[in-house]
């Protein structure tokens, strides 16, 4: 049963009373010779509980489960420790917000605060009683973790998702629900789709989300990993992870390898021009067969030389 919460002063029943009063005046004769004289009323008092209670009570801990659809799914030990020591001292200070189900309390918001107090080995938690649609508790859940920073990005994207999905919202009513942009709301569901060895990656902290959606450019969901997990080794910074993942789309090895090659080839067309040119003559070599040729002069004398035996050659 809950238990009505003590208030300060005169209480909160002063205010708001959580119970009715309905008098009822009944008229009854006694006898006769009564009901000739005067009529005596009797009043009687009937106590009404309403029907919804939505004030602040006091719940039997063990009265109170958590929901088990909510976004949050992970939750720091130590913080809770540490909530924990701080509940012993002052107690709940913001009550909990659950609503009744069939012979149990269904936290809607203040689960941190239930678990806490938990280990803190409080018996009775502050609630206030509530009704909310499905879609309202995610709603609610969603944006009571986003707005304390309770919820790490695959949790936020697995609930914007739900959002979607479930409630059939589009992105820009999630994002206006959640104070978020839509684009905010779109980069954090692509974190859904890469492989979901890297997302406990990202929710054990090992690689961030700059990382993360820097791998979202490789389609293949293995190399994710294995570059993932490259990234946690060598604890690369978020733009050597960009620049890895580009040479991986765009491998430039064949080409400097193609470039060698041709080096290579025109080595003999290089000393063969020397000899005519009588200076220095330097072939750089491209891709695809392109390419340009300097030949290097020190003098106008020399430029004009050059010049000649050019003219001459072309005869």
């Amino acid at each position: 049963m809950p238990i009505k919460r003590n208030g300060l002063g005169k209480g909160l029943d002063s205010l708001i009373p959580d119970k009715n009063v309905k008098t009822e005046i009944e008229s009854k004769a006694p006898d006769e010779k009564a009901a000739k004289s005067k009529e005596t009323q009797i009043v009687k008092t009937e106590i009404i509980e309403p029907e919804n209670k939505t004030g602040e009570l006091l719940l039997n801990i063990n009265e109170v489960e958590p929901n088990r659809s909510q976004p949050r799914k992970e939750f720091d030990e130590d913080a809770l420790l540490e909530l924990a020591d701080s509940l012993r001292q002052y107690g709940i200070l913001q009550p909990l917000i659950v609503q009744r189900k069939k012979g149990y309390h269904e936290i809607i918001a203040g689960e941190r605060r239930w678990r806490a107090a938990k280990l803190a080995g409080l018996k009775e938690v502050p609630v206030i009683i509530k009704e909310y649609s499905p879609q309202e508790v995610v709603e609610i859940s969603l944006i009571e973790n986003i707005q304390r920073e309770n919820l790490n990005p695959i949790e936020e994207a697995v609930a914007f998702k739900r959002l979607l999905e479930e409630f059939n919202l589009k992105q820009d009513e999630v994002a206006e629900r959640v104070s978020k942009s839509r684009t905010a709301v779109t980069n954090s569901m692509r974190l859904l789709k890469l492989n979901d060895k890297v997302q406990q990656m990202i929710i054990d902290d090992m690689i961030s989300t700059g990382h993360a959606r820097a791998l979202l450019a490789i389609d293949n969901k293995e190399q994710q990993y294995t570059i993932a997990t490259k990234i946690f080794d060598e604890k690369l910074s978020v733009r050597e992870t960009e620049k890895l993942v580009k040479s991986l789309k765009n491998p430039k090895m064949p080409v400097e390898k193609e470039k060698i090659e041709h080096v290579f080839v025109y080595d003999d067309l290089v000393d063969k021009m020397k000899n005519i040119m009588g200076t220095k003559v330097n072939i750089n070599a491209k891709a695809n067969g392109k390419g340009k040729i300097e030949i290097e002069y020190y003098s106008e004398e020399e430029l004009e030389r050059i010049y000649d035996l050019i003219m001459t050659i072309s005869q």
